[in-house]
């Protein structure tokens, strides 16, 4: 993983002094409230319902160990003893002091963290793969392009005030795990006909209160030209971006506006200019990057001997192989596994992780994954680099810590905001909804028969859970100052991107759980061999659910 050099960290000490003091002149009342906002936006730190929320910067999910140590004891010193992984692979806490945030961040200072460009118009954490660089479906490992455009976005003076945040994804992949579809721009490596690697470039995706799948503006740019093509994008969002509604400023509604032809040509011409420019990447500069993401020394093994002890190991203990059947996936390298860790426990908040569980997992990245360990847009955790022997060892640590529920990609493995329990933009709470639903859906032969099953929870139309993208998608909305809910069908983050459509009125807290099962009935009712749910809706579309639940 990237290290920082000494420049990094001078940058990052110089800005954890700068918002010290901003601080104490704000407490002093020496900043007003108004001039204050952006200098703590900068900085990740938000004030919600009850207290301010931090949230640190995870770039494309990566963690070393120590860092998981230094978060554990924040969480206990500055916090409430739990972080939240966020949708964005990010880290954020809900509860710390706005006095003592100063310290906070000079402790995440102290190895190599920071929150810096977590909030605010800017270019905000470039997100990928969970799997990257051991993925089976991987053409080439996109961390070193985050890590590209990771160093080039970062406090850019160009792009620090933007008309409206702006997300980037990259996806190495076959199968898209980065939902690039769904970014302001999403990057996809591809080869062309040559046989080379080069990037298709996505624009103007977005969730948010105008749900939109993003369009292709590049089929295959030279790798070389990466960062100039991105800051060609970026100036013409800068120049013709609204900035006169929040609600209209993303690039989405720009790219929409104008047509992807016309913005296309726009971009073409800010291309012009900065092409072959003092950004354009050498090999070497690749090279470079590549050389933070090397592969471990991995011990050279016999896969049928590996795979033998494993399905002895898991027709000893049924509990176990049930687990390395969901929770695990295939590595490029024989003899290991990739390991999800849910964080979506019966009872627990979705993506909730506490102080405890925090060291043990450090302690676990040392000792089965070369001390790493990635975060997900999912809400969940990987330990990458396992062997096929520990699994069972590793199995044993996860559950006596209740690491190990096996529902990775089921139903209650729900992706959920924080909502109206913490959110000051919410209409609605969606933590209770995400614990009525793992309440009532709580068989797991159940779970398990209904298949791979995305659902995901937001408890305001800015989307932070997802739902739109869900295959069942709930949202919270106001109603005369109560708290009600739509159901939403269809959706899809795939390479194949969909938008959910709304099945119909929206329904009371008490009453979801019992439409989900009106859904998930219907879909069973309905499947022919071996159809997931999307499958079925795309087969039957929205109709026969609708006239189930309503009727």
């Amino acid at each position: 993983m990237y290290v920082y050099d000494e420049y990094d960290q001078k940058i990052i000490d110089q800005r954890v002094a700068q918002f010290r003091d901003q601080t104490r002149r704000y407490l002093a009342g020496e900043l007003a409230e108004e001039e204050f906002l952006p200098l703590r936006l900068q900085n990740g730190l938000y004030v919600q319902r009850l207290a301010p929320m931090l949230r640190i910067a995870v770039p494309y999910g990566l963690l070393n160990s120590t860092q998981l140590r230094k978060l554990a004891d924040i969480t206990r010193r500055y916090d409430k003893g739990y972080a939240h992984i966020s949708t964005r692979q990010n880290i954020q806490l809900n509860w710390p002091k706005l006095e003592e945030v100063p310290e906070l961040l000079a402790d995440l200072a102290s190895v190599q963290m920071h929150a810096i460009q977590t909030s605010g118009n800017c270019i905000r954490n470039t997100t990928t793969d969970q799997f990257a660089g051991v993925a089976t479906d991987e053409l080439e490992d996109p961390r070193p392009y985050c890590e590209l455009i990771r160093q080039w976005s970062t406090l850019h003076p160009e792009f620090a005030f933007l008309p409206r945040k702006f997300k980037i994804a990259v996806c190495g992949t076959r199968e898209d795990r980065a939902a690039i579809y769904y970014h302001d721009i999403g990057i996809e490596l591809v080869a062309n006909s040559a046989g080379e690697i080069c990037f298709k470039v996505i624009v103007g995706g977005g969730l948010g209160r105008t749900p939109v799948i993003g369009s292709v503006i590049h089929e295959g740019l030279e790798k070389k030209h990466l960062l100039t093509y991105l800051e060609a994008i970026l100036r013409v969002y800068n120049k013709h971006g609204r900035r006169d509604n929040k609600y209209k400023a993303r690039i989405k509604i720009l790219v929409r506006a104008m047509g992807i032809e016309d913005f296309r040509e726009a971009v073409e011409q800010e291309w012009g200019a900065v092409k072959d420019g003092p950004t354009t990447l050498t090999e070497q500069e690749i090279d470079r990057a590549k050389s933070f993401f090397t592969a471990p020394k991995y011990p050279i093994l016999d896969e049928a001997n590996e795979a033998s002890a494993l399905e002895k190991q898991g027709a000893k203990d049924p509990v176990f192989a049930n687990w390395v059947k969901r929770n695990t996936v295939n590595h490029r390298v024989a003899g290991h596994r990739i390991v999800n860790i849910s964080l979506k426990a019966t009872g627990y908040v979705p993506g909730d992780i506490t102080d405890g569980q925090l060291e043990l997992l450090a302690d676990l990245a040392d000792k089965y994954s070369y001390g790493e360990i990635r975060t997900t847009h999912e809400q969940n955790l990987v330990l990458a680099d396992v062997l096929q022997s520990e699994l069972y060892h590793l199995w044993q640590a996860l559950q006596s810590a209740g690491l190990a529920t096996a529902n990775i990609g089921y139903l209650t493995d729900m992706i959920c905001c924080p909502g109206g329990d913490y959110c000051s933009l919410a209409n609605a709470k969606s933590i209770p909804i995400a614990e009525a639903l793992q309440r009532r859906f709580d068989d797991m032969d159940y779970i398990y028969d209904l298949g791979p099953l995305e659902l995901n929870i937001s408890g305001c139309m800015n989307a932070c859970g997802h739902h739109h993208i869900g295959q069942i998608g709930i949202l919270g909305v106001d109603k005369k100052g109560q708290e009600f809910y739509q159901i939403c069908l269809g959706g899809s983050q795939s390479k194949e991107a969909s938008i959910a459509k709304i099945l119909g009125p929206s329904f009371r807290q008490e009453d979801v759980p019992d439409v989900v099962d009106k859904v998930l009935s219907t879909y069973l009712a309905l499947r022919e061999e071996g159809e997931s749910f999307l499958e079925v809706y795309k087969r039957l579309g929205i109709a026969p659910f609708k006239e189930r639940v309503y009727a």
